[in-house]
């Protein structure tokens, strides 16, 4: 990005500026278009300019977009009727973000620890490899070095990492001092590395036999990506605790923390805030994503989509490609031979493909899940071509 920028470039994007899209193809400034193989990191999930969702925040801009949190809103308590029932919750708070919906989860198991416990009871178990935001405590909770700079430090304390399959390190991992045990069902910015479904169920477990939550990170795996609401569903783990965000709203910033259970109940009036959060404006554009999500067949063609482009990919016998791995339209390409994945992210820029990478090793594909056929195929053949002019 050339120099003077009055945004700091945190995000070390790309010299390319976009003025409009649709569905899954943008289109910058220059005139030029790109197939959408990211969507905001899984953000846009009905993909650009959604007439149902577009409508939705239009009419709703025109009504009310914010009235703070001392009031109660229709849509507001509308669209929590909506989510609870679709997801099988029983109570939820609405925050602006997956780092902040995250806190939530991270305050609720704290309190929840308190009052079964008291100040004995407070270590979260997370796991390695995986992510959990940007603030300090969802950074603590994150099982990657390379997010905890000394410069950032001191860290909140109270978090235990263990490794992912371990069944070992299970029985260790929980006793009385554990308040919950927090765990994406698929690690988004670990790799797009998958759990096995007896390891998550078994860790479930454990962690309600020693008194502790059981919390899922869906805050990329969340809301449709894998082909059902919630991949914990796949996991058949039933957490505690369930954290949204990503496409939550189709592209307003929004986040949720669901809870039900014995996590029903632990918070109290002024235990958690937030100025934005559940806006009427953001709640309109959830009901609207929602609404899409629960269609007949919206969900069976999101998996159907995630395996054409995983099948078509294991077809070509590129020797760059290791694995090629996910659920429905989250899926990781494992990438060898030496190349960075950073240099295929680009490449592919260059070529007309956004895409993004996960891990040390991964390119990884969150597409919208309304995308088209057409639009599949035209970034695949991108795509190919990027790894061909590799090899």
């Amino acid at each position: 990005m050339e120099q003077g920028r009055k945004i700091v470039n945190n995000y070390g994007s790309f010299d390319v500026v976009f003025v409009k899209g649709r569905n899954a193809t943008l289109t910058a400034a220059d005139g030029r278009t790109y197939i959408d193989f990211i969507s905001g990191i899984g953000v846009n999930c009905l993909g650009h300019g959604h007439r149902a969702l577009v409508r939705a925040v239009r009419r709703q801009a025109a009504r009310q977009m914010h009235i703070s949190n001392y009031y109660l809103s229709d849509e507001g308590l509308a669209f929590a009727d909506e989510l609870l029932a679709a997801a099988g919750f029983s109570g939820g708070y609405f925050g602006n973000s997956g780092a902040e919906a995250n806190e939530a989860a991270i305050k609720l198991a704290r309190k929840y620890g308190w009052e079964h416990g008291g100040g004995r009871r407070r270590t979260i178990v997370t796991l390695e490899h995986s992510f959990h935001g940007r603030t300090l405590a969802t950074l603590a909770a994150t099982g990657q070095e390379k997010f905890h700079p000394p410069y950032f430090a001191p860290y909140p304390e109270g978090f235990k990492t263990i490794r992912a399959g371990d069944f070992s390190a299970l029985e260790a991992a929980f006793d009385d001092t554990a308040a919950a045990l927090f765990i994406e069902c698929i690690q988004g910015e670990g790799g797009v590395n998958l759990l096995d479904k007896k390891w998550a169920q078994a860790a479930a477990a454990a962690a309600r036999k020693a008194g502790a939550l059981v919390m899922a990170d869906e805050v990329q795996t969340g809301i449709g990506r894998t082909g059902a609401l919630l991949a914990s569903e796949a996991l058949g783990i039933e957490p505690d605790v369930v954290t949204l965000a990503k496409g939550i709203a189709g592209g307003i910033p929004m986040g949720a923390c669901l809870f039900r259970g014995a996590a029903d109940g632990v918070f109290k009036a002024g235990d958690h805030q937030s100025t934005f959060a559940g806006n009427p404006l953001a709640c309109a554009a959830g009901r609207a994503v929602l609404k899409t999500l629960c269609a007949p067949g919206f969900m069976e063609r999101v998996s159907r989509a995630g395996e054409f482009i995983r099948s078509e990919i294991r077809g070509w016998n590129s020797p760059l490609v290791q694995d090629v791995r996910g659920a429905g339209l989250m899926i990781g390409v494992q990438i060898r031979g030496g190349v960075k994945p950073f240099d295929i992210e680009a490449r592919c820029m260059d070529e007309g493909l956004c895409v993004s990478t996960a891990g040390s090793d991964v390119v990884r594909f969150l597409p919208p899940l309304t995308i088209s056929d057409k639009e599949i195929g035209a970034g695949l053949a991108l795509f190919r071509r990027v790894l061909r002019s590799l090899q």
